[in-house]
């Protein structure tokens, strides 16, 4: 297990916090542009960690980040080594079974294959990248091509790129402005397969008051519209929004 390295604290927010009002977040920091190290300041930014940030003014709580490396991020939550998993984490039934979820914050989107030609083989004998973990890997492992797995998002990409892959298959947010900034290097195959039940704030399950306020403060931001401005922000005017 790699050691926990603490990359970014929140501000303290109005009124006084107690100690049970400080929470961490786990992050990966290598997912663009839901959590990543922006590379001049070396800080962690991203869509979650400036959504983690507005729930906490909302809930009143003091947070700071904890960036942790996507295969143990579940084990270290349930070790209590922090208090929540803010990481593109897709909502489904098998995570529910060892964690619990908020309402999400992230509408269900598709997940999508790219690839350097349009007509890559992503069937029975191809080889297809996904990142160890994630409902994209499932799905690949059910699919009848060879699952190639790896560590980091990075690594999925770099395995098309060397020829390790005939394709990868991950979330479409992340794998579209890589193709965008390839200059047709690598493309985007026509087949989107939407997974999952959104994405949501990991938590144990025994954290019922934190989960409590940390809906609270997701609703409100749904009811206020902030979530959807933020959603385009990072995402794009064409993002799913609630």
């Amino acid at each position: 297990m790699k050691k926990l390295m603490l990359a970014t604290a929140l501000v303290a927010f109005a009124g006084a916090a107690t100690a049970q009002d400080i929470v961490r977040i786990g992050t990966e920091g290598a997912y663009e542009p839901y959590n990543f190290i922006d590379q001049a300041t070396g800080q962690l930014t991203g869509f979650e960690i400036e959504l983690g940030n507005e729930l906490c003014t909302r809930a009143q709580l003091t947070c700071e980040f904890v960036q942790n490396a996507w295969d143990s991020i579940i084990p270290n939550l349930q070790s209590g080594n922090y208090d929540m998993i803010m990481a593109g984490m897709s909502i489904t039934e098998e995570r529910e079974q060892v964690i619990d979820f908020t309402q999400n914050y992230y509408p269900p989107t598709a997940s999508i294959y790219l690839a350097l030609s349009a007509d890559a083989n992503i069937g029975a004998g191809a080889v297809v990248a996904a990142q160890t973990g994630t409902i994209q890997a499932g799905y690949v492992a059910e699919s009848g091509a060879t699952l190639l797995e790896f560590a980091t998002p990075d690594e999925t990409v770099a395995a098309v790129r060397n020829g390790e892959a005939d394709a990868v298959f991950a979330d479409k947010d992340y794998l579209a402005p890589i193709a965008a900034d390839s200059n047709g290097e690598l493309v985007v195959l026509a087949n989107e397969v939407p997974l999952g039940g959104g994405v949501g704030i990991g938590l144990r399950e025994s954290d019922t008051e934190l989960k409590e306020k940390m809906n609270a403060a997701i609703q409100s931001m749904k009811d206020d519209g902030t979530l959807n401005t933020m959603l385009k922000k990072w995402f794009g005017e064409n993002v799913n929004t609630f």
